[in-house]
């Protein structure tokens, strides 16, 4: 039988592949950036030539790397599954998540059946209130969030990046009484997510109108409410490009011809110890690694 290659260095190569960086590999095996290199390197050597595109923003896999993991991925997982039943810690896991609402209806609960075709006994107790990340010191093992940024002492990873767009019914695009140019939301109601306050103003300032002023802004913390009274020709709502392609209402269309970059995003953010824990790693390793739309 010829000779394998240290495990570890396999599954830093599998954890690498699926993060798409050092950095968030090494925080998820609890390892520093120089182990986790090493490890790299070693399996490089040992296969005899380079896995990875080394870039600055990250790692990509290459034609080499892509076809090493198509093939030991998926061994590599029932191992540890296999492994976790023999040692007496495959009983039933929990994970106490947060998560939006909106996002939770369009974008997770659709890819649920594949985790838990994964993953049997995991099992996702979901919190859709306010204020996610801020209570992950409060019974909560891990958030899903729209914020515009991360307390840096959490670990965080961007789900997706998005643009900011118009949305409204079709009725206000094209009917009668339609709204065709910006300005003209100076008469009209405008939606805003009190997790993404300044939607709006970032919008305005983006399209060259930073003292346009709607007759009125309408706070909602449900973003399917958002796109409900929209759909329902009540206002305008200023919520992001995935939200629309998500929602599957053909009464819903983009009201302009014109997105701007959002300064919100999805992340997805747990203390850093609680990496450790099986049902958060098992969770993120999904989450980043499965048909769970990225945007």
């Amino acid at each position: 039988m010829r000779r394998l290659p240290p495990l570890t260095a396999i599954e830093a190569f599998v954890q690498v592949a699926r993060l798409g960086s050092l950095k968030a590999a090494a925080e998820a095996l609890a390892l520093s950036s120089p182990a986790l290199t090493r490890r790299i390197q070693a399996l490089e050597r040992f296969i005899g030539h380079p896995l990875f595109e080394r870039r600055h923003q990250g790692v990509n896999l290459n034609g080499d790397g892509e076809r090493l993991l198509a093939e030991i991925a998926p061994s590599i997982d029932a191992l540890a599954l296999a492994m976790e039943r023999a040692s007496g810690n495959g009983e039933m896991m929990r994970l106490r998540l947060a998560v939006p609402s909106l996002f939770a209806s369009q974008r997770l609960m659709p890819a649920l059946p594949a985790l838990r075709d994964q993953y049997p006994d995991l099992h996702i107790d979901l919190d859709t209130g306010a204020n996610r990340i801020g209570r992950l010191n409060d019974g909560l093992d891990a958030a899903i969030a729209i914020t515009s940024e991360v307390d840096p002492s959490l670990y965080s990873r961007r789900i997706d990046s998005n643009r900011v767009i118009t949305i409204a019914s079709r009725e206000l695009r094209d009917g009668p009484n339609a709204i065709t140019e910006p300005a003209q939301l100076a008469n009209a109601t405008i939606f805003l997510h009190r997790d993404m306050p300044e939607t709006f103003a970032y919008w305005r300032e983006a399209i060259g109108l930073p003292n346009l002023q709607p007759a009125a802004i309408d706070h909602f913390d449900s973003g399917q409410l958002i796109l409900d009274a929209a759909a329902q020709g009540l206002g305008v709502a200023f919520m992001l490009e995935s939200h629309l392609r998500h929602s599957h209402d053909d009464r819903l269309v983009q009201l302009f011809d014109v997105t701007v970059e959002s300064p919100y995003s999805y992340w997805f953010a747990c203390r850093r110890s609680a990496l450790k824990q099986r049902p958060v790693r098992v969770f993120h390793d999904w989450l980043f690694g499965s048909d769970v739309p990225q945007g």
